[in-house]
This record gives C-alpha cells, sequence and structure tokens, in this order.
C-alpha cells in the first residue's frame, strides 16, 4: 500500500491493498458528504448508505491511509483510562455508556464482517489487565469493582495471565474483546459502500467546510464543490474545520510499535496491556502459515516534542524480548498519532461551531477502531434524527469539568511552544543538514525548515504551522514535520499536510 503518512510500514500496510479511487473532477450534490475515508468514515458512510442516504466520502490520501493503517487494531471495551477515573469524570451512568458503547462498536464490526462476509481474520479472544513489577496492585481491585459498575460483569481478576515466558502477576481477565486485520476490514467496507450506492473519491481534498441552515457545502482543493442537503461529517482524525474550540480539549500524542516474527504457537492469541503511563499493548497477528507477527506498542509521546524514534524502538524491542523469549526479527516499525481528550472520551456529535449540519468525530484516545466505529453509529442515528443515549457523554460541545487540572496543563503545555518564534534554529546553516534530515534554521526574523533529500537537493519551507502559527520540528522516524501544538504533520519537500488541523502547506519561503 502506498502511503505518505511517513516513512515507516505497518504490518497492514505491508499485507494488504487499499480500495482505488478517483479523485472528484466536477460539483456534486448529495445527503451526506464524509470528510476523510477512516474507520470512522468509512463505517459512518457504510451505515447511511444503508440506511438509503446519497453519501460522497473523500479523502486527501489513499482510503484508511491515514492514521487508521496505523492502529494495532485492538477492538476492546478496555480503555485507555481506567473506569474508576471515568466515573469521576461523567458519574456512574457515564462510565456505564462508555463501556456499552465500545461493546457495541465491537459487535457491530462483528455483524458486518458476517454480513458482507469480510475475511479480515477477525478473532474473539480475552484481555489481559497486568501491572508491572513493583507497582500497586491494589488498582486492579479498584478497577474491577468500576467495571462490574460499568456493566462488564464477567471481567475477573486472576493470578496470572496465561503467558508461559514471563509471569505478570495478578491481572483482570476481560472476555470477548477482538482483533482483526484492519485494513483488509476497510478495503471490504468501502466496497460494501459502494455496492450500497456510495461514491467515493481520492485523492480529494477538502479546503473549505461550511455548514447552513438548509445545506452544507465542502469546497475542495480541485475546485468541484460538493452540497450536502443532510450534513457534512468531519472524519479526519482531528478536525480540520474548527480552528481552536475543540484542539484545546485534546492533545496528539505519537506512539510506537515493533513487530517481531515468532512461531506459530509460541504466544498465545490473547491481547495484553499493562497499566503505566505510556503503556504497552500486545497482540498477535498471523504473518504465514509457520510464523505470526507479535505486536507491541508504547513509547508515547507528545507530537513534535521528541525526536528520539530510534531509542524508543529499541526500547521496545528490549521490553519485547524479556518477555517472548520467541521473539525474532523485527520485521516492522511502525507509528500512529493518538489524539487523547482530556476526560478520556472521543468526541462525536455536533461540530460546537456550525452544529445545523457539520458532524465531528475525534478524539479516539487510543481505542480508535471503537471510538470509530461508535462514530458511525451515534453519527448516523443523529444524521437520521433518532435519539441515541450515547450522544451526551460524547458531545463535542462538553466541558472538561472533571478534568480541569489535566485541560490546564495540556493547554499550558502547548503555549509553552510559542517561545521557539524566538529562540535560534537547530543549525547555524543548511550544510550543517545530512541527506534525508530535517532541521529548523533562523534566517533573520524567519524561522526555516529546511530538508535536504537522499540526492542531496534542499527543499525549504516556512516553519511556520499554517494551523495556529507554532514552530514545527524535524520528526527523523517518519521523516516530515510535526507541529508541537496541536499535532499537523507536513511532508518534508513540498510542505503539504498529512495531518490536521491544518489544511493548509507549509509556505514557500519567500511568502
Amino acid at each position: 500500500m502506498k502511503t505518505d503518512n511517513g516513512n515507516s510500514t505497518s504490518v497492514w500496510m505491508a499485507t494488504a491493498e487499499t480500495t482505488a479511487a478517483q479523485p472528484l473532477t466536477t460539483g456534486i450534490e448529495t445527503d451526506v458528504c464524509i470528510v476523510g475515508a477512516g474507520i470512522a468514515g468509512l463505517t459512518t458512510a457504510y451505515l447511511l448508505a444503508k440506511e438509503g442516504k446519497r453519501v460522497v466520502v473523500i479523502d486527501d490520501g489513499p482510503i484508511a491511509g491515514g492514521e487508521t493503517c496505523r492502529t494495532t487494531a485492538h477492538l476492546v471495551n478496555v480503555l485507555d483510562d481506567r473506569y474508576f477515573e471515568l466515573e469521576k469524570m461523567f458519574g456512574e451512568s457515564g462510565a456505564r455508556l462508555a463501556a456499552e458503547s465500545h461493546t457495541a462498536a465491537i459487535d457491530k464490526i462483528e455483524e458486518i464482517v458476517r454480513a458482507e462476509q469480510i475475511d479480515c481474520d477477525f478473532a474473539r479472544l480475552d484481555g489481559y489487565l497486568f501491572v508491572p513489577p513493583g507497582d500497586d496492585v491494589s488498582i486492579l481491585d479498584q478497577e474491577l469493582e468500576a467495571v462490574h459498575r460499568a456493566g462488564l460483569t464477567t471481567t475477573e481478576k486472576i493470578e496470572r495471565a496465561p503467558i508461559d515466558s514471563f509471569d505478570t502477576g495478578p491481572c483482570l481477565r476481560f472476555p470477548r474483546q477482538a482483533q482483526f486485520h484492519i485494513l483488509k476490514y476497510t478495503s471490504a467496507l468501502a466496497e460494501a459502500f459502494r455496492r450500497a450506492g456510495g461514491q467515493l473519491f481520492s485523492p480529494t481534498q477538502a479546503s473549505k467546510i461550511e455548514g447552513g441552515k438548509t445545506q452544507a457545502r465542502v469546497e475542495t482543493s480541485g475546485g468541484a464543490t460538493i452540497t450536502a442537503t443532510a450534513a457534512v461529517v468531519v472524519a479526519t482524525n482531528t478536525p480540520v474545520n474548527d480552528l481552536v474550540a475543540i484542539h484545546t480539549k485534546q492533545s496528539p500524542y505519537r506512539t510506537y510499535v515493533v513487530g517481531a516474527r515468532v512461531p506459530r504457537g509460541s504466544v498465545p492469541q490473547i491481547l495484553l496491556w499493562d497499566t503505566p503511563d505510556p503503556y504497552h499493548y500486545v497482540r498477535l497477528q498471523p504473518l504465514d502459515g509457520e510464523h505470526d507477527v507479535l505486536i507491541v506498542g508504547g513509547e508515547d509521546h507528545k507530537t513534535g516534542q521528541e525526536d528520539d524514534a530510534a531509542k524508543r524502538y529499541a526500547r521496545l524491542e528490549a521490553w519485547t524480548r524479556e518477555r517472548f523469549p520467541s521473539a525474532g526479527e523485527i520485521a516492522f516499525r511502525w507509528s500512529g498519532q493518538v489524539m487523547e481528550p482530556v476526560d478520556g472520551l472521543a468526541f462525536i456529535g455536533p461540530n460546537p461551531l456550525d452544529s445545523d449540519n457539520v458532524f465531528i468525530a475525534t478524539g479516539d484516545s487510543g481505542n480508535g477502531m471503537t471510538h470509530g466505529t461508535i462514530a458511525g453509529i451515534l453519527l448516523t442515528d443523529l444524521i437520521m434524527g433518532r435519539p441515541n443515549e450515547w450522544a451526551e457523554i460524547y458531545n463535542p460541545s462538553r466541558k472538561p469539568t472533571g478534568a480541569l487540572k489535566d485541560f490546564a496543563s495540556e493547554n499550558l503545555n502547548v503555549a509553552a511552544q510559542y517561545t521557539d518564534l524566538v529562540t535560534g534554529g537547530d543549525v547555524s546553516s543548511v550544510e550543517e543538514i545530512a541527506p534525508g534530515m530535517g532541521a529548523i534554521l533562523r534566517r533573520g526574523l524567519s524561522k526555516v525548515a529546511a530538508y535536504r533529500d537522499e540526492q542531496g537537493t534542499l527543499h525549504e519551507r516556512s516553519a511556520i504551522c499554517t494551523h495556529l502559527g507554532c514552530v514545527v520540528a524535524w520528526n527523523s522516524g517518519e521523516g516530515t514535520w510535526d507541529c508541537p501544538c496541536h499535532g499537523s504533520r507536513f511532508a518534508p519537500t513540498d510542505g503539504h499536510v498529512l495531518n490536521g488541523p491544518a489544511i493548509s502547506a507549509l509556505s514557500a519561503v519567500d511568502e
């Protein structure tokens, strides 16, 4: 699969192709226009098309070629934030709705797999949450009580996870979790959407998104305009139509993954997570007749605020080999971007600024596969005019009153990044930049993002992010320019947008 979202290749990208599409070249009218063809956009499109709606999906890159193809594809109702923490922010009823919605998302994926006969390695399996040696194991008892209150009553505490190679110690067993091959699923989902009458256009970039009392409009960079009589859904990992509001309530993090080749049967088919921050997450994926890929992720950091991917991959590899001695060659290394809401749950629903007929889905919080599927179910209900009891806990206009400390801390961190506007550069001269690398340099009053490609040609763009004016930073692991404020990412040569919330490329230096 071809994608320009970074240098690394996930196991999914290496073992599946995505649906082909053509760009939109002329204006079109539809009931619903969906911007973004990841799991949230495609699920919403498929479910709306099944309801009889005319639906158009556009994406500025390959279908499912953004953050969806960089997941580790855990399908869980075990959330990154503990349920006893969710109770503090949303109450017991809110925590129960969170558990119910993630459980329903797993069930919906299984239902779609069966209905459309999708061969995507979908499997039900148990998940295990454990505490590393030396950490307080009482968190497991606290969490067990909370998950039972949330309705996950089959969860139990056991002596250790069923792994021979290392003793996890006491852990919680969560039954009926799941996993799948995300690109096999999204490719089949896109084709099922087309069979239901949907239209899919790529590459087609949305350059302007407007709501209205009677209709919404999406203007594209190629000049074509899409008129949506019912709604526009912005499912772009982080909203590209919102300048500030949502971006103060969530933060971008890079997360890292290694995939080790292991003999079939040497590691049990389970999902596994530990409790530190950042935590480790583990699963298997079939590779060939004799081997699986042992997928291990973690080592998160704020996007654009560290550039040490090699060290993070090395730490993940060391963690893996210590616990899984059957791990052989590290066949895959990749990173992805996680949008972390301050209160732990996604933002799915009417966009706060133009809620008449523009909807958003963002804030995956490390649970993008289930949050994206929840978005499909919830947004379909809202657009069809049906009530849905999940709407309140996922409302994008909600106030993070239960997480004010984290809200303040994350936004102070963002404010601190603007000091880079008045500092020097990473290097004093472009001659210091090696082939395949980039660096920021100061040139008078300006800051320049300079990249020297492998052939030695120098490419320069303005270093000022086109979203809210932060100075971008070089990401040597992916070969991209990353914004340390709100997570926008740009290509190294021409500065085109790889991730929002920016919608415009880095400016030319002479601009």
